[in-house]
């Protein structure tokens, strides 16, 4: 007796049309979810998964009770004299059903596993919501999704209970595989059930070895490929020099609405997040401006803000008087709309494309190829990496990446640029020259220009102009220099880098005690109402037997002794206590900082040494509440300016 093999192409075409459907309900849903942070995500992820865990004959029933006779859906297709029950079609929806939670799963697992910075990066860049999912999610996720389909197949290519109940077993039209082994094991053919059920363990087989294919597609294995075949060399980028001089990055504004002059970006937003309240208003103009802070201080959701990647609860922003949030008027303009060019501390750049393509993913749409493929070209030369257009960004070095990074974010011809940190992840070397090489680049960049960093250095040397984040409020901002010079907070010392603070109790007009470090100071400056304590930092601390007298002032000259030292490369740290001799290698009241030089000098002399906290170089800090009260209080006619006070010696 023949053989009859329908049960064989029932099952694969069945199983085929299942997965088909099951992959695109499957990755859409797993789209939703992903963004999804309602309250009900939950309940809905519930629903999508149940066919998973339910026996397969539950399954079955309920797709009767809304599929059958007097089902809803039986029902509404009778209107239209269309029958699903025990049709191929209704094999291929019990498939359908119990493979989508599958795909869905899968599908949903490999995106969360794609970092969102990327996800961010594609939206300032001008990409639409699909073009982000599309030439971006879908696929990063690949792997995941292959592996989803796979396992898909083999779901609805197995599917029995469901698909009993719903289309029962007719031999040549809804008996799949499966139910031939049932119904041959049944009848006691035990040779027909072990044919199918060799079938069924070859397919099985055929899908996990591709499944385990495909989870091992990583980069990674793929750039060892290349370098052993000889079309890769990976070099350590800081043990090279660079091939030529820094020059800046360039870039051709094809936009007829071309940026105004002057430059203006206002800020004034409110968020309430957990733990912090981010509150701030300022405004800045064509000179980048520095955000200093501690960590969690809210500068990076700034940054988020004005890209329209986090929204704030209220207020507004413009930029060049177009508005791109107002709260009142219920403005928010989408990511891709407002030009923004965001360099992440991470690079973000797409994997998944060349470095060629990731630059020219930012280009002005409408670009032909040819103009597309000059100005990649021009941006490779900037960041001297012409010749390397072709390869991905897992087979450059990271100050590479970063420069790539940079050179996509100009390309966008964005109104302002955002750095968040972006050479935090880079070794000494190449963050040093990478700073050159945003420094001279900002000089030609016409936009506005935010920079985030917790690096004091950094800050003053790349910002003209700086602002002070502490627990989302801004407790300073302006130029760098005054900032640096005068700013009369506690907190705003410390965030900048002070390293020495004492408790004062005032003595007289002009008088300060400082209690931690026990000794009483001549002050030349206007003391504030509320001052709380006074600082001067580890450099301008000066020790007149090698710097000798400064600017004629002989005040505030003490003994000190050497309680411990640390080093650097190129300075000393000197820890000191004044008036007395130390009792242990934590007793100590100021940190000094010297060069080397004068550290091999200082240390000739017998101790004590003496030490001058100049009276110009003394900080009166007042607390941010303003808590503090004064035991005295000058009289307005007793306060000089600073700049009085450097034409003047005191008596």
């Amino acid at each position: 007796m023949t053989l009859d093999w329908s049960p064989v192409w029932i099952s694969l075409k069945t199983a085929a049309l299942a997965t088909l459907i099951a992959f695109f309900l499957g990755a859409i849903a797993a789209r939703t979810m992903f963004k999804y942070r309602g309250k009900a995500k939950g309940l809905i992820d519930g629903i999508f998964t149940a066919p998973l865990v339910l026996p397969p004959t539950v399954v079955g029933f309920f797709l009767l009770l809304l599929l059958g006779k007097y089902g809803p859906i039986g029902r509404l297709l009778r209107a239209f004299d269309v029958t699903i029950i025990f049709t191929w079609y209704a094999a291929v929806i019990a498939a359908t059903v119990v493979a989508f939670p599958l795909m869905y799963k899968t599908a949903l697992g490999a995106f969360q596993q794609i970092d969102t910075t990327l996800l961010s990066s594609a939206r300032t860049l001008g990409a639409t919501e699909w073009q982000v999912f599309w030439k971006v999610l879908l696929p990063l996720a690949r792997p995941g999704l292959i592996a989803g389909v796979l396992l898909a197949f083999a779901r609805a290519l197995g599917e029995f209970g469901a698909t009993l109940m719903l289309a029962g077993s007719i031999p040549g039209r809804t008996q799949t595989i499966p139910i031939a082994i049932f119904f041959a094991a049944e009848s006691g053919d035990m040779a027909e059930a072990m044919l199918w059920v060799s079938v069924m363990l070859g397919l099985s087989l055929t899908i996990v070895v591709a499944v385990n294919y495909w989870s091992d597609r990583r980069p990674e294995k793929r750039i060892r490929k290349r370098a052993k075949e000889g079309h890769l060399s990976l070099v350590d980028e800081s043990l090279l020099p660079w091939d030529h001089p820094v020059t800046p990055l360039t870039w051709e504004y094809s936009r007829t609405n071309v940026l105004p002059n002057p430059i203006e970006l206002i800020v004034d937003i409110q968020k309430q997040l957990p733990g912090i309240k981010i509150n701030v208003s300022f405004s800045t103009n064509q000179l980048p401006l520095g955000l200093l802070g501690g960590s969690g201080a809210g500068k990076s959701f700034i940054l988020r803000c004005i890209a329209g990647l986090e929204t704030p609860d209220q207020g507004c922003i413009i930029l060049n008087g177009r508005v791109l949030f107002d709260s009142r008027r219920g403005i928010n303009v989408p990511i891709r709309d407002r030009r923004v060019g965001f360099l992440f501390q991470n690079y973000a750049l797409f994997p998944h494309l060349t470095v060629a393509q990731n630059i020219a993913f930012g280009l002005p749409k409408g670009l032909s190829s040819v103009a597309i493929r000059q100005r990649v070209e021009k941006q490779l030369i900037a960041i001297q990496l012409q010749g390397l257009g072709d390869r991905y960004p897992q087979e450059l070095s990271g100050g590479q990446q970063q420069r790539v990074a940079l050179a996509r974010a100009l390309a966008s011809e964005p109104d302002i640029l955002l750095l968040d940190e972006p050479f935090s992840a880079l070794d000494t070397y190449l963050r040093d020259q990478l700073e050159k090489l945003l420094r001279l680049s900002l000089t030609h960049f016409p936009g506005a220009t935010l920079f985030v960093s917790h690096n004091l250095e950094e800050a003053y040397r790349i910002c003209p102009n700086l602002l002070i984040l502490d627990e989302g409020q801004i407790i300073a901002q302006g130029p760098k220099q005054e900032i640096f010079d005068y700013p009369h907070d506690f907190r705003v010392a410390q965030l900048t880098g002070c390293k020495n603070f004492s408790r004062t109790l005032v003595a007289s007009e002009n008088e300060i005690t400082a209690l931690d470090w026990g000794c009483t100071l001549k002050i030349y400056e206007p003391i504030p109402p509320h001052l709380a304590h006074l600082g001067i930092r580890a450099h301008q601390l000066t020790f007149p037997d090698i710097d000798g007298i400064k600017d004629g002032y002989s005040d505030n000259i003490f003994p000190c002794w050497l309680t411990s030292q640390s080093e650097t490369q190129h300075r000393t740290t000197l820890y000191l206590k004044l008036n007395s001799a130390p009792t242990s290698p934590f007793d100590y009241h100021l940190q000094a900082e010297v060069f080397k030089d004068k550290w091999n000098e200082l240390k000739e002399h017998p101790q004590p040494w003496r030490i001058q906290l100049h009276p110009l170089r003394l900080m009166l800090l007042q607390n941010s509440s303003g808590s503090i009260s004064l035991e005295y209080k000058p009289s307005h006619s007793s306060r000089m300016t600073r700049d009085d006070r450097s034409n003047q010696h005191p008596s």
